[in-house]
């Protein structure tokens, strides 16, 4: 195994504390902030071919599609940029429901982020339509194929589902539910956000007709994406104005895009590329990096299973047995979990407490609205971080 930790850490200097919380937003490398530092400082203006700062934007978004399409393996003419992923969901769910109405279903799941749920059922009430729960069982965090796929019917229209759930870490089966999606004749929009920084994605093989994720997940800036096949999106018509660009994917990004968000988001791919050693193609490297990536991140995910089951009064939930992102979500009994968190702050550890925007989630585990402890592994984690974050839970204070 080629994956230098220590090497990787020194492009981070935000690493005093040990951050657990990169599924609400990762640390960002040396290389991202002088990207977004220098596009600032360098004299851009609106894309174009005429002057030099026009054909510098133009640059940079090209640059940044095609960066996206190698980390996903996607059609760069089909990478939609916008403010956020949930602002980007909103937009397509508005857009999509225009052809729904009474009668026509939409399948939403239990375990994903509000930011994949509400845009949805808000759309198809707003249409008129149904909206069908998925559940997953709150034991294990899994959500079983049979779950989604035994509530599409022909008057399906569209499924979204997570990738990776954000709170437990639990993936399901995407390439299983998008066959039984699209035999059923409806479109499959996947939540990527909190997949895409721990594995290398081929939207193609999963399946997905839509793929949302962030790059500030990713070590990147903070703004969100979408990736579609162009033939897909040149079939929707969505609200824009009148003097802005009718071409694909530009109709669905409203207003002047943010260069210098767009070009830290490639450097942020570029640095996930250089991970390990290594020669060929971004996509090549990125595969490779993500390979090692995952066996650098498991190993620490076993080690911090290992620490907290061994700790008494520590409850996780739902350890799905299915391989899963680096995530462990887990409370201490009798302490409120917003106290385990400014507890672990106070030593120096981050790591969270809340339901993060997965509510569904969190009610159906019977955490109701307030959640419990998540802490993420992240390309920077170290084992020294998990001791740290392992001491910090076993020296909680009890009532």
């Amino acid at each position: 195994m080629s994956y230098d930790v220590r090497t990787i850490r020194k492009h981070f200097p935000t690493l005093a504390a040990a951050h657990f919380d990169g599924p609400g937003g990762s640390q960002v490398p040396d290389v991202v902030g002088e990207a977004v530092a220098g596009t600032l400082c360098a004299a851009i203006a609106n894309r174009g071919v005429v002057t030099a700062a026009e054909r510098r934007a133009s640059e940079v978004v090209a640059d940044a599609r095609q960066a996206v399409a190698d980390l996903l393996a996607a059609d760069p003419a089909g990478v939609v940029f916008g403010r956020s992923m949930t602002q980007l969901t909103y937009d397509f769910s508005r857009t999509l429901a225009k052809d729904w109405g009474p009668g026509d279903e939409v399948v939403v799941t239990r375990l994903d982020h509000d930011a994949n749920i509400r845009p949805w059922v808000q759309a198809a009430s707003a249409a008129g339509a149904t909206v069908r729960w998925a559940p997953f069982d709150p034991g294990t965090g899994e959500l079983a194929p049979s779950a989604v796929t035994g509530l599409l019917s022909p008057r399906t229209r569209l499924v979204a589902v997570t990738a990776a759930s954000n709170l437990l870490g639990t993936r399901p089966d995407i390439p299983a539910i998008a066959a039984a999606v699209h035999e059923a004749g409806a479109l499959l929009y996947v939540d990527g956000v909190h997949l895409t920084p721990h594995a290398a994605v081929d939207v193609t093989a999963l399946g997905a007709d839509f793929y949302a994720c962030s790059p500030y997940k990713f070590l990147g800036p903070h703004l969100g994406l979408v990736v579609a096949a162009p033939s897909l999106l040149e079939t929707l018509r969505p609200d824009k104005l009148l003097p802005s660009s009718d071409a694909v994917p530009e109709r669905f990004e409203l207003g002047t895009l943010p260069y210098e968000l767009l070009a830290g988001t490639t450097a942020a791919i570029d640095f996930l590329a250089g991970l390990v050693p290594g020669s060929g193609s971004r996509r090549d490297r990125l595969v490779r990096s993500f390979v090692e990536l995952e066996e650098h991140e498991n190993a620490l995910l076993a080690r911090l299973d290992k620490g907290l089951a061994s700790l008494p009064g520590v409850t996780r939930y739902g350890a799905a047995e299915r391989h899963r992102t680096p995530t462990v979500l887990f409370s201490v009994d009798g302490v409120a979990s917003q106290a385990v968190y400014e507890h672990l702050g106070a030593s120096g550890v981050n790591a969270p407490a809340g339901s993060f925007y997965a509510i569904e989630c969190s009610r159906h585990l019977g955490l109701g609205d307030t959640g419990a402890v998540r802490a993420g592994i992240a390309p920077y984690t170290t084992d020294a971080d998990v001791d740290a974050l392992l001491a910090g839970v076993a020296s909680v204070p009890r009532g």
